[in-house]
């Protein structure tokens, strides 16, 4: 049976063995109508009053955006949330536009332009977060671990705060969107490192679907709280990037009712562990580099045997990127068993070392090989295993374990979660 993965900007083809179980998110259909229904979202938003009323003469407003990373279709979110400001006598000058980068690199001009359109960038003030400019936060009390919780000063000071993103599945907040645009998207390192720290990685809760009890969502949120209230405007999105719902209003109630939606689509039930499981991060912008791979990796491990093969079919067009915090620390151990007894040993912290340390969790208990446009090298350097013939491996480990063998393929990546049915 063929099976079109999705891979940097297009799809690859892959021969798969008759009776693979393929894993995709259920259909949901496109708005009729997405600027109508953002419109009335506005007006009549979940658990506040209408965005209206959060205006006065003057106000200074920000609204945060998420990086080029993320498969937000800014250009229609924002245009549309701009004129309706427009309309209620906010003035150019009162709006900056944050965008969430987390603790990824900046984007350039050129990707903020393809991201937000040159209308939107040549008019406003368009700013990228800088996770270790300091001098640029403010305080908000502190972590769990007694880290600083640093906010950047545009969001932190704004009269009015606007979090836009989109709700999906996510391998240890639970379901993205919500508090993430500010926490961790225009937050300090140092307080990024506490959230994303070893214990908090390693929780149980900390995993997809779970929210309350979940560690890293919980203080997430608790620290957006505490800058003060936030208008939240997240979308859910079906395969073609279409919206599919509008979630806006109180920050709590209304990314409740979000990620619910999405739950409803994106989560799916399977009836046993599989012992090889294909899959893929989505596609670009998701698989522009192998520091977000493990979001595809995560979704492919809730339903691995044990000792189980885990291929992942992502472009990675930035490599890991080369020079990052997480190149670094993958080259610092020789296997995966040596790196991640040295990530768990106790006081270690290495900014971006969720990655590296959710990689070596699952490599705990499978095999991870990687098909992208990476070198042997760079992959082997990562500590992952080259792939160059998807199709060709999956036969090799039918043929090894036998006619029981069971196969599963998720092409669009964590843009479904699947789960052991109880």
């Amino acid at each position: 049976m063929k099976v079109s993965l999705a891979y940097g900007q297009g799809q690859i083809e892959v021969e798969l063995p008759e009776g693979t179980t393929v894993v995709r998110p259920r259909p949901q259909p496109g708005l009729p109508d997405e600027r109508a229904a953002l419109l009335t979202a506005l007006d009549a938003p979940i658990g506040c009053e209408p965005l209206r009323e959060w205006l006065s003469p003057g106000a200074k407003i920000c609204i945060i955006f998420p990086d080029i990373t993320r498969a937000m279709p800014n250009i229609r979110v924002l245009t549309w949330l701009l004129e309706y400001l427009h309309g209620h006598g906010v003035k150019d000058e009162q709006i900056v536009l944050l965008n969430s980068t987390g603790t990824h690199r900046p984007n350039t001009a050129e990707e903020l332009e393809v991201m937000l359109g040159a209308v939107i960038t040549q008019r406003y003030r368009v700013q990228n977060h800088f996770c270790e400019h300091y001098d640029e936060m403010d305080q908000f009390g502190t972590t769990r671990t007694g880290a600083p919780a640093l906010i950047n000063r545009l969001a932190a000071r704004a009269d009015v705060r606007i979090l836009t993103g989109f709700i999906e599945p996510h391998f240890f907040a639970g379901f993205s969107g919500g508090p993430k645009a500010l926490m961790p998207g225009v937050a300090g390192l140092k307080t990024i490192i506490s959230n994303h720290g070893a214990a908090n990685i390693g929780s149980p809760k900390a995993t997809f679907g779970i929210n309350e009890g979940n560690p890293i969502w919980d203080e997430m949120m608790e620290i957006c709280l505490r800058v003060g209230r936030s208008f939240l405007l997240n979308v859910s999105l079906n395969e073609e990037k279409h919206i599919t719902g509008w979630f806006a209003g109180d920050l709590v109630e209304a990314h409740r009712q979000g990620r619910e939606f999405v739950r409803g689509s994106a989560m799916s039930p399977v009836d046993a562990p599989y012992d090889v499981v294909v899959t893929t991060n989505s596609g670009y912008p998701l698989d522009m580099n192998l520091y977000q791979g493990v979001k595809g990796m995560s979704a492919a491990a809730v339903i691995i045997k044990e000792g189980g093969t885990i291929i992942l079919a992502a472009e990675c067009r930035e490599g890991l990127p080369a020079g990052s915090p997480c190149d670094n620390l993958l080259r610092s151990a020789q296997t995966p068993a040596e790196l991640l007894a040295k990530i768990s040993s106790p006081g270690f912290e290495w900014p971006e070392q969720w990655q590296p340390h959710i990689q070596t969790l699952i490599q705990a208990r499978a095999r991870i090989l990687l098909h992208s446009a990476m070198s042997d090298e760079l992959v082997r350097a990562a500590l992952l295993e080259p792939c160059p013939d998807i199709a060709a491996t999956v036969r090799a480990e039918v043929e090894r374990i036998g006619p029981n063998a069971r196969v599963a393929v998720l092409p669009w990546g964590p843009l479904t979660i699947p789960y052991i049915a109880a």
